[in-house]
């Protein structure tokens, strides 16, 4: 009897320094990915330090960049980062909606994987494919078929029509915003989708049985249930607009100031980190390219911030 109670210690001793060590050696991995966080912020922050120095704050609100002068600010480059990160939202939130609905709702049997699995494989094309399509192709096409059409329409507008003004030449703020739309619709409706196929049939089908229409459907049932994950999708699909690097660089234009029209070339965080790093001398160039940089890291934590707090919102009204 003593015998067995020994062995039952010494295999619950065991199981402990398991459990033990498998806690350890998942709180190393978890603290790698922080250690990796605050390394890039340090670093960041340590090469960008010349830069806030000498410029300040006004290195944030200045419209201005020019190497030969070593005067440099960020705004021209924040604003084209913004810009084109909402425009891109603007097109690729109710888009990649309706494409959830129809895969999730009224997409016939036949076609739902064979479309689902499209929309994934766009996912996956490499943004310098997005950006030689966009410059070569898309373009042209966008210069001589709908600029025209949008200057006649809107540029008489009172308010938005400085939006529209300036020669058509295809490449610009609105073409880069247009071709990032591109890039977030298959992210953000392949997450929509799949947080659409997570509502319980019966929900749905209460619903159809009370007499509801599917958008009633839709907009009573599917939606309230969804709505964080909704968020999330959204938010990711930001967070890829806000870092896309090749293909803004392709269609942007990179001129570093601020015009107000979309159709005017312009620039981004990503694009002028693209274009310039390779060949920044050593002094301020290269340390405003960091500020540059950390600024980009904040704007995306700061995005980040408010997804969390908007998805703990909604939880907190779901009563979760």
């Amino acid at each position: 009897m003593s015998i067995d109670i020994d062995l039952q210690a010494a295999q619950v001793k065991k199981f402990r320094a398991q459990d033990s060590a498998f806690h350890y050696v998942t709180m190393v991995f978890a603290l790698i990915v922080l250690a990796g966080l605050l390394g890039i912020l340090i670093s960041l922050a340590i090469e960008a330090f010349p830069t806030f120095k000498e410029f300040g704050p006004a290195f944030l609100g200045t419209n201005i960049w020019s190497v030969p002068d070593d005067q440099y600010g960020a705004l021209a480059a924040i604003y084209g980062t913004i810009v084109t990160s909402i425009i891109a939202l603007l097109i690729a939130v109710p888009v990649s909606f309706g494409i959830a609905l129809f895969l999730t709702e009224t997409c016939p049997a036949w076609l739902r994987r064979p479309l689902g699995t499209a929309i994934e494989l766009l996912a996956g094309v490499p943004s310098i494919i997005y950006g030689i399509w966009g410059l070569f192709i898309f373009a042209p096409l966008f210069a001589e078929y709908i600029q025209p059409p949008l200057q006649s329409a809107f540029g008489d507008v009172p308010v938005i029509g400085g939006w529209f003004s300036g020669p058509p030449i295809g490449i610009g703020i609105l073409t880069a915003g247009i071709v990032l739309s591109l890039m977030v619709i298959p992210f953000v409706a392949s997450v929509m989708r799949d947080v659409f196929e997570t509502v319980p049939d019966i929900l749905k089908e209460s619903a159809y049985g009370v007499g509801c229409t599917t958008w009633e459907v839709v907009r009573h049932i599917v939606l309230p249930y969804t709505r964080v994950g909704v968020i999330g999708g959204i938010m990711l699909g930001l967070g890829r607009a806000l870092g896309e690097t090749m293909a803004v660089t392709f269609v942007i234009g990179n001129a570093n100031r601020i015009v107000g029209s979309l159709f005017a070339p312009g620039a981004s965080i990503a694009s002028t980190l693209a274009n310039e790093f390779g060949e920044a001398a050593p002094g301020l160039h290269i340390s405003s390219l960091f500020a540059l940089g950390l600024v980009l890291f904040v704007i995306t934590f700061i995005v980040l911030a408010i997804s969390r707090w908007l998805i703990r919102r909604g939880l907190g009204v779901e009563g979760l």
